[in-house]
């Protein structure tokens, strides 16, 4: 027998294939993305979204397949050019955090902590008097919806706007208000038009058409400098977006920093690489294939809108 012959490996045979294995998708690696909505709101959005009331029954359901996190992101019907609401204690985000608390106390509950969805502009950041970017006070405001957050329940914060110092102003805020257990999951995102689903359901289309400190996807170096900076400044764990798009920098990323990375699973990810089968609901397989892919690259959990249904196939198999 040859040398080749001796390391052939017959893994076209199906047997041996499934014998071979490997690391699989699990319930347990997904996160679940709620996008809240009033009760009263009836508008028809691209997105799946949530109520208030709605949030026990689901947060039950996800349990029950396996599911062990969700990542909140909630918005403010009255809006103004202070982003006032995103810190109310009564306010939507909150509702929703205390409402999967309750329902779940061992369900790990993420935010997401940014002012585009409470402010009057669509943007990540709020303008002083003279219309330029007041990234102190966006930080500060970034902070004390935090601080409400980590109030009602919230067990990971997750400052989004990318804007640098934002984070240890989070942190140190937290640290102060007696929040030093809340962990911060900031938001590495990279641009993309796989963004629009989510804006327009949550009204968050910025008015300059762009958001000013989100990377380049053809500088991915930049991404692996800014979330060096992150945990530098009190991160515990990075969420990179769009998931696929950000496949390379998560190997960088597990190569070079000490915390879990996240993959996050844009809406334009679910809407396209799902399918709508004859009755009516989505074909996973596409998305069932991607988060395989992302666990092989390093992934320690992926967030998608697509949890509780992968999960519910996973659990048939």
């Amino acid at each position: 027998m040859t040398l080749q012959e001796e390391e052939h490996m017959p893994t076209h045979r199906l047997a041996v294939r499934n014998f071979l294995g490997g690391p699989g998708l699990a319930p347990e690696d997904l996160t679940m993305v709620f996008l809240m909505r009033e009760g009263d709101d009836t508008t028809a959005r691209p997105m799946p979204t949530l109520t208030v009331r709605e949030v026990p029954e689901a947060i039950k359901a996800l349990e029950s397949f396996g599911v062990k996190s969700v990542k909140i992101f909630a918005g403010s019907r009255v809006r103004d050019a202070r982003a006032s609401q995103g810190t109310s204690p009564t306010g939507l985000m909150a509702r929703a955090i205390q409402a999967a608390k309750k329902a779940a106390p061992s369900v790990a509950v993420m935010t997401e902590t940014c002012v585009c969805s409470h402010n009057d502009s669509g943007e990540c950041w709020l303008a002083d008097e003279r219309g330029a970017m007041d990234l102190e006070e966006t930080a500060e405001v970034m902070a004390a919806q935090a601080v409400m957050q980590a109030d009602v329940g919230a067990d990971i914060v997750g400052p989004a706007a990318m804007i640098p110092g934002s984070v240890r102003t989070v942190r140190e805020a937290l640290d102060a208000a007696g929040h030093k257990d809340v962990a911060i999951m900031p938001h590495l995102i990279f641009e993309s038009s796989l963004y629009e689903g989510y804006r327009a359901t949550m009204e968050a289309v910025p008015r300059s058409g762009a958001r000013a400190f989100q990377i380049s996807p053809r500088q991915p170096e930049q991404a692996v400098h800014a979330a060096r900076q992150m945990v530098d400044e009190g991160a515990d764990m990075i969420l990179t977006e769009p998931a696929l798009h950000t496949v390379d920098t998560v190997v960088h990323l597990k190569n070079k920093l000490a915390v879990p990375v996240m993959p996050f699973s844009v809406s334009g990810e679910y809407l396209r690489l799902t399918d709508r089968r004859a009755d009516g609901e989505r074909d996973m397989k596409g998305l069932v294939e991607a988060y395989t892919v992302l666990k092989r690259a390093g992934a320690d959990r992926i967030i998608t809108y697509g949890a509780l249904e992968i999960a519910r196939e996973l659990r048939a198999f």
